[in-house]
C-alpha cells in the first residue's frame, strides 16, 4: 500500500478526476511524486466503480480501492448488507476476505471478524478501510484462509467463503471443484472448525450440481439486483434439512420481491392461450427452478412447458413483471408490418426460433417505448406476437 495515495492532493485530485476519461489522464502520466500512472489509474478507476456499488466507501475520504479484478469480485453493498443481516454470533471467520465489503458488514453482527486475505496489499488496504470506517472488530490476517483454521483453537460460530472463481490463467471459472479454495475438498475441515457455513457462487452454478457437491446443503438463496441475479448463497449445517429451502430475493429501487419455496418441488401444471395479463417471474425466481411452482400457487396458466411466461384473466400482484396483453396475433412478417402502428417498442423472445436483433431489423422498430412484444410459442406450437403494455 502505497501511503502517498493519502495525502490530501492526492485525494482531492481523486475526487475531482474520476469521472474523466481515465485512459487519458493516465497516459498524461503522474503528477505525484512517489506514485505511478498505475497507481493513480487504480484509485480513479476504483472510485469510479464505488459510487454505484459501494456508496459508503464512496463518501469515505481516505478510502483506497484495489485493482479493478478485486473489485469485480467483491459483493456490492446492497447484497453484503443482506448478507451480514442473516447472521450473528462471536466470531465469524471471512475465509478469502478481498476487498472486505462482505467482512465490514459482518463486523455489525459478531463481536470479531477475522478476515483472511493471500495478497499482502490487500490486506493491508483492508486494515486501513476498516479503521476508516471505525470497524474495529475486523482482524486481518495475511495467508491462506484454511491454514488460519487449522490452527485456529477459538470457538468459531460461523465461516464465510467467496471462492476466488478465476484460474491460474485468470480466466473465469464457476464450478466449485475448479475455484479456490475448492470448498467441497475441504468440507471436513469446515465443519471441524464451525457448525455453520455460508457459501457465496458464481449465479452460473447450476443448483442440483451445488447441492451434490456441498452435501449438507439446507437453504439456497438466489440474490438478484434490479432483475439481475448476483450470487448464490449457500447456507450449510451439520445436518441438513431433509427438504432444501429456497429462497430467491430481487432488490428493487423501492422494494424486495420475495418469494420461498423448496427445491424440486413437482407442481402441477394447467396451460392456456394467451388471456387479458401475462406475467414473466422475475430473474431470481426463474433461476432458483421455482416458476412452475410459483405459477401453481398464483393460480396462473402457463402458455408452454419452455417458456417461463404465464397468463390470467385477472390481475395480481406478483414478483416479476406485469404485462396488459392489447393484442394477440399470429406471427407473419408481412401481417405484422402493417398491423404495428408505432415505430418504437421493447422486443422480447422467449421459446422463439429468431432473435430480438433480427425481428428488430425485420419490422423497423426502435428501442423503447410504452408498448411490449413478446414473440413467443403457444402450448399448440403457434408462433405469437403479444402487444403488451407494461403495468407498474
Amino acid at each position: 500500500m502505497n501511503a502517498a495515495l493519502l495525502h490530501t492532493e492526492v485525494q482531492e485530485f481523486i475526487s475531482e478526476n474520476y469521472e474523466k476519461d481515465l485512459a487519458r489522464l493516465v497516459f498524461k502520466g503522474s503528477p505525484f511524486d512517489g506514485i505511478s500512472a498505475r497507481e493513480l489509474g487504480t484509485q480513479l478507476s476504483g472510485k469510479r466503480k464505488a459510487e454505484k456499488k459501494l456508496p459508503t466507501w464512496f463518501m469515505k475520504k481516505g478510502v483506497l480501492y484495489p485493482p479493478t479484478l478485486n473489485l469485480e469480485q467483491t459483493s456490492s453493498e446492497t447484497t453484503a448488507r443482506y448478507k451480514a443481516s442473516l447472521l450473528k454470533g462471536h466470531l465469524l471467520v471471512d475465509l478469502t476476505g478481498g476487498f472486505g465489503i462482505d467482512s465490514y458488514f459482518f463486523s455489525s453482527h459478531f463481536e470479531k471478524v477475522v478476515h483472511c486475505e493471500l495478497d499482502p496489499e490487500l490486506s493491508e488496504i483492508v486494515a486501513h478501510n476498516s479503521s476508516l470506517l471505525e470497524a474495529g472488530n475486523i482482524q486481518t490476517y495475511v495467508g491462506n484462509g484454511l491454514d488460519y483454521l487449522k490452527n485456529c483453537s477459538k470457538p468459531i460460530d460461523w465461516i464465510f467463503v467467496d471462492p476466488s472463481r478465476r484460474d491460474t490463467a485468470g480466466g473465469r471459472v464457476f464450478q466449485l471443484s475448479d475455484c479456490l479454495p475448492n470448498v467441497p475438498e475441504h468440507l471436513g475441515l469446515l465443519f471441524s472448525k464451525a457448525p455453520n457455513i455460508l457459501v457465496k457462487t458464481s449465479p452460473l452454478l447450476d443448483l442440483q450440481a451445488g447441492i451434490l457437491a456441498l452435501e449438507k446443503v439446507r437453504q439456497i438463496q438466489v440474490i438478484a439486483v434490479r432483475n439481475e441475479v448476483k450470487e448464490l448463497l449457500w447456507f450449510l449445517s451439520e445436518t441438513p434439512s431433509e427438504k432444501i429451502s429456497i429462497k430467491t430475493l430481487n432488490f428493487k429501487k423501492k422494494e424486495v420481491e420475495v418469494y420461498e419455496n423448496y427445491f424440486r418441488t413437482a407442481p402441477e401444471v394447467n396451460y392456456s392461450v394467451p388471456l387479458t395479463y401475462l406475467y414473466e417471474p422475475n430473474a431470481a425466481i426463474m433461476k432458483s427452478g421455482l416458476a412452475d411452482a410459483l405459477g401453481e400457487e398464483f393460480d396462473l396458466l402457463k402458455l408452454h412447458p419452455n417458456s417461463q411466461l404465464f397468463t390470467s384473466e385477472k390481475l395480481l400482484n406478483f414478483p416479476g413483471r406485469r404485462f396488459h396483453i392489447l393484442e394477440r396475433l399470429p406471427y407473419s412478417r408481412k401481417k405484422l408490418k402493417k398491423a404495428l402502428n408505432f415505430d418504437q417498442a421493447h422486443i422480447a423472445t422467449r421459446n422463439f426460433p429468431e432473435s430480438v436483433a433480427s425481428l428488430r431489423k425485420q419490422l423497423k422498430l426502435k428501442d423503447g417505448g410504452e408498448h411490449y412484444l413478446f414473440f413467443t410459442t403457444t402450448g399448440r406450437d403457434e408462433k405469437v406476437v403479444l402487444i403488451c403494455k407494461k403495468i407498474i
